[in-house]
């Protein structure tokens, strides 16, 4: 063997003959089954292969390549595996000159075939799999850097490998059940097909480019659906966790667009199937979040926000063609349901992973989907139309708590715009409650930026408010404008939701967080006294009762004056303010302790029918809270106003009737029922054609402004320069003329007893006009 070595590297040109005679005799050999001269025979093409690394090496690679072919094409799995470790040999030597004419496929088919070995030995079988896979390790490594040799990322080639390697990945269990303990298994037995194909698999996506992920993916998808894999959803969370931590980061939103476009095309397989699906979609984004989400953001949950419409459709229907109602399947509500959990799991997860503006965009682009009466959006009529309609809402708010709950962003303005806002809370006046508490869960999740929710999760009148250790920070410029924008608004929508007599317990735990959290992250001194007139005017909800709500209702809303009332007097700690709540709250809790949440928020709420006769000791009055703020340095005229909602287009627009009635009726209420407050002008009606108006006349004037701008910008970009220059002299010069009349009238001395004088050259002047009867040109006007 060394003389052989020494001649073949003295001699490079003879390699090819003595690769030709070698694989000859080797031939011969396997099929006169003398297999001693066969391993001889391989043993020698080894040897010489790794000595001799010139340029003349692959004339010999193609007679080393048909032995190592003919080893496989053999029965015996010996041979099988003495083919391999050569062919891993040769994959891992680095050739200097590129083979155009090499080919690979018979060795991509055949290991392949080895890793799905079904051999009656567990042993044999378990060292054909893993020769399999190494030799499929081989010819990716032999091939991925070389552009010019056989492209391995071909879909003839992947659909071969791909699956061969999830096979062996999937039989782990089979595999760990029958192997021996640790303890009695040597190094080499512990190395198993399933950690060997995890390895390769890496190695693969490692080494994919961007235009190759797609090929290497889809296999994959295509085998997880052949052996229904989806359903559990184990095995296909592990292949998808080993993808997205293989494939570089850059490249990780092509996997989630293909698994979007595999979410699609399966959108009439079992919603199980789906489920599955989207808890990969779930995982993976996660996982993506540390390099680029791609451009198409909107794409993604554009997708999830239609599989979400169809399930509703398919669990209305009971069918997956909603046209027809023709379906072969059964469609089971309850897996439809899990389906649409996972979906908004999903949304959830991926838009945690998002930039704050991105966040802000997906928010906003959730909310447009919502079908809502004052929208332009189609509304179904008819019973079906409605669910549906309902169905469509609750997701999709559902899914908007999901991407709010994880959302940080410290300016409320750019958190909350105008447009997003006015559409959240005309959902707000719906006649559902569940919708209605969604709403409120959203808003709380957007104002509370310093996790106080849960330090008041229970409403009560707490004795000292400092336990709770709540964050309070001074009110920031944006918060302020933002307030001075939205204020009346929020307060008007959470005091027509305290009107509803459909409220439970969660809606009033939700309004109090609401009140709470605006006092302590949003609230500067105005904020305040609107809160406390809201308040108050809340009780009077309760206490007047025109609406006509239940006894629990009543209790609820004066239980909540009373927690918010105790809260917001020890946050701003005017001493006579707090006595005089605290009066209160002892009078209650002797004569009427129903009015309190320590007994009407609780599992069995003790009520009371008497709610008409009671003294006037147990209620919170405005002249007096206005009494003792007004001399804290409060705006006492604000404080004794009464708050009174103003009716809007919104009122109209929505499907409640009760509205309009409800504030008309509570202004004649004002004046009719309340022996403490004063005769004040009623407000100016601002209807919506007023509105409209002003808006309109507005925007004329801005365009009549803009045009006269650009006539003057054009004028002086291209009149020539005497135009200009004497225009700008006229004007010069007419300026200077009115101002010699000022200087002229200003300067006369002050008019004489008689009427007139004389001045020192003896002429009568008339009389002088003072200073502030003037009236001056409009260009000395400032």
């Amino acid at each position: 063997m060394e003389k052989l070595t020494f001649y073949a590297l003295s001699a490079p040109e003879k390699l090819d003959r003595i690769g030709a005679y070698l694989s000859e005799r080797l031939i011969r050999d396997v099929s006169r089954h003398r297999y001693g001269y066969v391993c001889i025979a391989m043993e020698a093409l080894d040897q010489l292969l790794m000595a001799c690394h010139c340029q003349s090496i692959n004339l010999f690679v193609e007679s080393f390549l048909k032995m190592v072919a003919k080893l496989l094409e053999s029965e015996k799995p010996n041979l099988q595996i003495l083919g391999t470790n050569s062919f891993v040999k040769f994959a891992n030597i680095e050739e200097d000159t590129p083979s155009y004419h090499r080919s690979y496929d018979f060795f991509v088919s055949r290991f392949s075939e080895m890793c799905h070995s079904s051999h009656d030995d567990l042993e044999i079988r378990t060292k054909i799999r893993m020769s399999g896979i190494k030799g499929l390790q081989g010819v990716v490594r032999k091939t991925v850097n070389d552009e010019l040799q056989a492209n391995i990322w071909d879909p003839q080639h992947m659909d071969k490998i791909v699956p061969s390697l999830l096979f062996n990945l999937q039989h782990v269990e089979e595999a760990e059940s029958r192997s021996p303990s640790p303890l009695q298994a040597t190094e080499k037995e512990k190395e198993s097909p399933t950690e060997l194909a995890e390895r390769c698999l890496r190695e693969l996506l490692g080494r994919a480019a961007y235009g190759n992920i797609k090929n290497a993916i889809t296999p994959v998808l295509i085998h997880l659906d052949n052996h229904s894999l989806w359903e559990p959803k184990i095995f296909a969370t592990r292949c998808f966790r080993i993808i997205m931590y293989s494939i570089q980061p850059q490249h990780s939103h092509l996997v989630i667009q293909q698994l979007l476009g595999h979410l699609d095309a399966n959108s009439k397989s079992a919603a199980t199937v789906r489920a599955g699906i989207v808890e990969v979609l779930s995982e993976a984004a996660v996982i993506a979040a540390s390099g680029s989400v791609g451009p198409t953001v909107l794409e993604v949950f554009n997708t999830l926000l239609r599989q979400l419409r169809l399930s509703i459709d398919y669990a209305l229907t009971g069918s997956y063609n909603c046209i027809t109602g023709v379906s072969t399947k059964i469609i089971k509500e309850h897996e439809e349901r899990m389906f649409q959990e996972a979906v908004i799991k999903t949304i959830g997860s991926f838009a945690s992973t998002l930039p704050t503006y991105q966040q802000s965009e997906v928010m906003a682009f959730i909310m447009n989907k919502v079908p809502l009466p004052s929208s332009q959006q189609s509304i179904e009529a008819g019973k079906a139309g409605e669910n549906r309609n309902r169905l469509t809402q609750i997701m999709l708010l559902k899914s908007l708590l999901q991407v709010s709950v994880g959302f940080q962003c410290s300016n409320m303005l750019t958190a909350l715009p105008s447009a997003f806002l006015d559409r959240l809370l005309s959902a707000a006046l719906m006649e559902d409650a569940e919708i209605r508490l969604f709403v409120l869960e959203i808003l709380i999740s957007f104002i509370d930026r310093h996790d106080n929710r849960q330090k008041f999760s229970t409403i009560s009148t707490i004795s000292d408010v400092s336990v709770l250790k709540l964050k309070v920070e001074k009110c920031s410029r944006q918060d302020t404008v933002f307030m001075k924008k939205h204020s009346q608004q929020l307060f008007r929508h959470i005091y027509l939701i305290c009107k509803e007599e459909s409220n439970i317990q969660a809606h009033y735990e939700a309004l109090y967080s609401m009140l709470v959290l605006i006092s302590i992250e949003l609230a500067n001194e105005e904020v305040v006294v609107d809160l406390i007139r809201l308040v108050l005017a809340v009780q009077e909800i309760a206490q007047i009762n025109e609406d006509n709500l239940t006894a629990y209702n009543r209790c609820a809303l004066f239980a909540l004056g009373a927690a918010y009332l105790n809260l917001i007097s020890q946050l701003i700690t005017v001493p006579t303010f707090c006595q005089h709540v605290h009066e209160v709250i002892q009078m209650r809790q002797k004569e009427a302790p129903y009015l309190l949440p320590e007994d009407v928020f609780v599992e069995r709420p003790r009520l009371s029918k008497s709610l008409d006769h009671l003294g006037p000791e147990v209620f919170f009055w405005q002249s007096k809270i206005s009494e003792v703020l007004g001399g804290s340095g409060y705006n006492s005229d604000r404080l004794s106003t009464p708050y009174v909602p103003q009716l809007t287009d919104e009122d109209r627009l929505s499907k409640r009737k009760s509205i309009g009635e409800t504030i008309s009726l509570q202004v004649e209420v004002e004046s009719r029922n309340s022996p403490e407050r004063e005769q004040r002008a009623p407000a100016e009606e601002i209807t919506y054609e007023t509105l409209k108006k002003a808006i309109v006349d507005s925007v004329a004037v801005e365009e009549q402004e803009r045009e006269r701008r650009r006539q003057v910008v054009e004028k002086f970009q291209k009149a020539p320069f005497e135009e200009i220059a004497a225009h700008c002299g006229a004007r010069a010069t007419l300026l200077q003329s009115k101002l010699n009349q000022i200087f002229e009238i200003t300067i006369r001395p002050p008019p004489s007893p008689s009427g007139t004088i004389t001045a020192a050259y003896g002429q009568p002047q008339n009389h002088s006009i003072p200073v502030y009867e003037m009236k001056f040109p409009d260009l000395c006007v400032y």
